[in-house]
Order: C-alpha cells, then sequence, then structure tokens
C-alpha cells in the first residue's frame, strides 16, 4: 500500500480546520512523488530498466532554484550526457511518452479581502505587483477564484439579494458591492493576463434561502434550489455585463461543513447537489444560453466516494465538467480514484494557503511544492491557492481562521512579502504553460518530491522539492541521457529545456 492509499482523515471527526491541516500537513506530507496516477513511482527504477527511447535533448538544462537566501535564483545551466549504468530507485526517471492531463494553469483567489487589499495599493504600486503576478513574462498566474456573494475572507457577510423577507422573484438581485474594489481588480488583472481563467464559488445563498434565514451556516430550504439557480444565472450574466467572464462556477464551497455558523457557509447534502446541479442550474444555465462550466463539491479529497455517486447520475454527468477539490483531510489519490471512474471528467484542485501565524510563512516553499506535485501527480489540472493578497494579520476576515495570502500587503506601510508559497507557485506557473501536458516520472530519494510537464512548444520541464535535511545529487534520466542535479536541504528547483 503506498502512501496515496493511506485514509488521512483524523478519527472522529468530521471536519478539519485550515489551520489543523496547515500545521499537520495531512493532505499529502512527504509522499507526494510517491504515486503518478495510480501507479507506483518506483516501479520502473526497481527494476532496473531503461526509459523508452527518446529523441535527445536539443540543448542544456536551465536551473531555477530556491534554498536559504536564494529565491528562484538561476544557476548554471547543466549538460545532458550519456548514460552511465543502469537507473537505480533514487534516480529520477523521465517517460515523456507516458501523458496524462493537460494543464489549465495556477493562481489563487480574487476573494473580496484579497481585492480590497490590492485595491490599498497606489495605482503605480499594484500595477507593479499585478505585473509580477500576472503577466507572461513574469509569474504568469492564469487561474483564480472569485467568491459568490461573501466568504469568510470579506470585508462584511453579504449576498446579492438582501432581504428580510422572501424574494423569489430576485427583484432586489445587485452585485453593487463588486463594483467598488472586486470587479475592478479582476479587469484589471486580466487587461494584464487576458488568459485567466475564472472560477466562482458560493459560500452561502442569501439568508432568506435557508433554513436558520442566515447566511452563517444551515441549509438551503429545496423549495429554494431554482430560484437559486436562478441567482447564479444572474450572477454569471451581470458580471459578464461587468466585462468580467466566469469560466466556471462550483455548486457550493465545501458542500460537507457548515462551519459550526461561524462564517458563511451552508451545509449541501448529496442529494441536494444532484438535484440542484441535474434539475435546476444545469438547465438554468442552457437555458440561458450561458456557457460556464459546473464543478462538483469543492471540498477535501475524503469525499471521493460522494462524488463518484454523484457522477452516476445521468443528469449530473450531462452538466458537470467535473470536480473541484481542497487539500484539507485526506490524500490527492482521491482524485484519481475518481479519474478512474469517470475518465471524462477532469479534477481541479481549487484551495489551500499558508497560515499567517506559521513561523515559516515566508520560507515554507518546500512544503507547498510537495503538496503542488502530488496534486498534479494525481490529475488535477489546476492549483488555485486561497487568497492573493492579505494584511500582516491575516485580514480582513470575519471567519475563525488565520491564512495567509500568496503575499501580504502591510496596512500601514503597504510593504508586499511574499509567501514560500508564492515562490512554490513560482517554480511551476513561470515555466509550465497553458495546454502542457503532465508525463510520467519515477524513482527518487524518500525526501524527494517531483513532476514533469511538456509544454505546448515541446519543451520540458521537471520541478523538484528536496524536503530533507541534507543536499543531495539527484541523476536525472531521460532516455539514454542523464544529468546530475545538486539539490540543497529544504529547496525547489525546477529544470527546464528544449
Amino acid at each position: 500500500m503506498t502512501d496515496f492509499d493511506r485514509d488521512d482523515t483524523t478519527p472522529g471527526t468530521t471536519d478539519v480546520t485550515r489551520r489543523d491541516f496547515l500545521r499537520t500537513g495531512a493532505a499529502a506530507g512527504l509522499g507526494a512523488a510517491v504515486a503518478l496516477h495510480g501507479i507506483p513511482t518506483a516501479a520502473a527504477a526497481a527494476i532496473g530498466a531503461p526509459a523508452p527511447t527518446d529523441p535527445p535533448p536539443a540543448g542544456a538544462i536551465r536551473v531555477r532554484q530556491t534554498a536559504g537566501a536564494q529565491r528562484y535564483a538561476e544557476l548554471p545551466s547543466v549538460a545532458w550526457r550519456p548514460v552511465a549504468g543502469r537507473a537505480g530507485a533514487a534516480d529520477v526517471v523521465l517517460r515523456p511518452q507516458q501523458r496524462f492531463q493537460d494543464v489549465l494553469g495556477f493562481g489563487a483567489a480574487f476573494t473580496d479581502a484579497a481585492c480590497y487589499t490590492f485595491n490599498r495599493l497606489t495605482p503605480a504600486a499594484r500595477a507593479e505587483l499585478f505585473h509580477d503576478l500576472f503577466h507572461p513574462s513574469q509569474l504568469g498566474l492564469s487561474t483564480g477564484r472569485a467568491c459568490v456573494g461573501s466568504s469568510d475572507y470579506s470585508t462584511k457577510a453579504y449576498s446579492y439579494d438582501e432581504s428580510d423577507t422572501p424574494d423569489p422573484e430576485l427583484a432586489k438581485f445587485s452585485i453593487e458591492h463588486d463594483k467598488q474594489w472586486i470587479l475592478p481588480m479582476l479587469r484589471e488583472a486580466r487587461a494584464v493576463n487576458p488568459d485567466i481563467f475564472l472560477l466562482a464559488s458560493p459560500w452561502s445563498p442569501p439568508g432568506w434561502m435557508k433554513d436558520n434565514n442566515s447566511m452563517l451556516g444551515g441549509t438551503i430550504r429545496r423549495r429554494y434550489l431554482p430560484v437559486y439557480a436562478n441567482y447564479l444565472t444572474k450572477f454569471v450574466q451581470a458580471y459578464a455585463a461587468e466585462g468580467v467572464r466566469v469560466d466556471a462556477v462550483t455548486s457550493q464551497n465545501e458542500v460537507d461543513t457548515d462551519q459550526d455558523g461561524r462564517m458563511p457557509q451552508c451545509t449541501w447534502p448529496q442529494e441536494i447537489e444532484v438535484a440542484f446541479v441535474g434539475e435546476h442550474l444545469g438547465p438554468s444555465f442552457e437555458k440561458a444560453g450561458v456557457k460556464t462550466k459546473i464543478w462538483l463539491i469543492d471540498h477535501n479529497y475524503n469525499l471521493w466516494g460522494r462524488a463518484i455517486a454523484s457522477l452516476e447520475d445521468d443528469a449530473v454527468r450531462k452538466y458537470a465538467d467535473g470536480v473541484a477539490w481542497h487539500g484539507y483531510v485526506g490524500s490527492p489519490a482521491a482524485m484519481t480514484r475518481v479519474h478512474d471512474a469517470f475518465p471524462q471528467k477532469h479534477a481541479y484542485w481549487t484551495e489551500g494557503g499558508p497560515d499567517i501565524t506559521a513561523p515559516d510563512y515566508q520560507t515554507d516553499w518546500t512544503h507547498w511544492t510537495t503538496q503542488f506535485a502530488g496534486i498534479m501527480r494525481n490529475w488535477s489540472r489546476c492549483i488555485i491557492a486561497w487568497n492573493y493578497a492579505l494584511d500582516e494579520q491575516g485580514k480582513p476576515n470575519i471567519g475563525p481562521f488565520p491564512c495567509g495570502g500568496v503575499v501580504t500587503i502591510h496596512s500601514q506601510t503597504r510593504e508586499i512579502t511574499r509567501s514560500g508559497q508564492y515562490w512554490a507557485l513560482a517554480h511551476f506557473s513561470r515555466h509550465v504553460e497553458r495546454g502542457a501536458r503532465v508525463f510520467a516520472s519515477s524513482g527518487g530519494a524518500k525526501e524527494l518530491a517531483h513532476v514533469a510537464f511538456e509544454n505546448p512548444d515541446k519543451s520540458r520541464v521537471l520541478v523538484l522539492a528536496n524536503s530533507g535535511k541534507a543536499a543531495t545529487t539527484t541523476r536525472v534520466v531521460l532516455g539514454g541521457h542523464q544529468a546530475r542535479v545538486t539539490l540543497p536541504p529544504d529547496s525547489v528547483t525546477t529544470l527546464e529545456w528544449a
């Protein structure tokens, strides 16, 4: 049994907080490189067989590394040389002919809190930061997640139909709140990178649709499902009218918890989601001519059984493009289980971020690269982290979790600090293009996580994370060629070649 076959859910619990996950690393840990789309990585290397023949690399390997005081530093190129000896278990063996999913991109969430924080910068400072984050010549982050109304990372709790009494005709529907800083920030980011793919997730329907008449906790009343489908349809249309295309929506953020009523959230039982997507939301989009994709679950890996059962419904399968995943409970192998059951449906990783109170907030790049490698090795098409930006206290925040942003923007000085997650994202997003394909990589030392990609232009990328306390020299084997790369302790290294 591989590490990815373990059930990492804490016994006796039904949910794990973001802080618990970030502290314990429960989602993938150091086992992120153990499985590749359900295939044990050490298998080929243990046999000692060479990789299938492949045209010789055209040039040297370009190297970028983050370790110690270095941040995404350019190192001298490494040459390919003829293979000497058989591949061993500690070697990383590449098999580009064995290809898997294509890549949508990397990014984070444009929450109300993140957009408020971006908006506090001067236009010049924000333009500089957005160029760094989104421009294709820089990080080139190309995915984002917006919130349909308020999440816990908002300046206040709000919906798009604030009413003390039921409003089934949605006469009071308005996205006015989002016009202050959310829509402007989304337009500005898309102006820098027009290819940003935008997901939108609802945390809660308007309170009057729910059994507790509040956006905090509770469950939607079944009779309002068609009204809520119209609500989401109107949201997509209203954003489009403001010049912001919504490419995908999830039916509900974190379907399996109401967070004890401590924040905007809504329990969404499986039968409700199946009925909502298949009978209401999908047909509502279809009738309105809305091309926005629908993703299920938007919650933890341990709900993989629910995902399979939901996709067995014909109507859900008709309208759902795939499943959105969070990494707070379970392991990424869950995505492979769902893929194996429904290979025509896609996997998307849509939430996870650092703890602002963690002492390694600025330096946990190896942790996040290890997580990202495990995610991409199990069929996910994207990495969408949590808040793009928050202040030095992890605010604005109306919920109970102490999250940090991909970047921190100080509330007084406006100084910008980059997190360890930022540097992990850089090692992927600066090299892996939309449409790249994940391909097989196997072997490697216990402390080494890795994942490989081939871009549309046929250039290839290998990202490695050494979580060990000692430096190691790793041999990378590609067909009849090899390269040796030195990996410092607690380091991330990206290799790219033609």
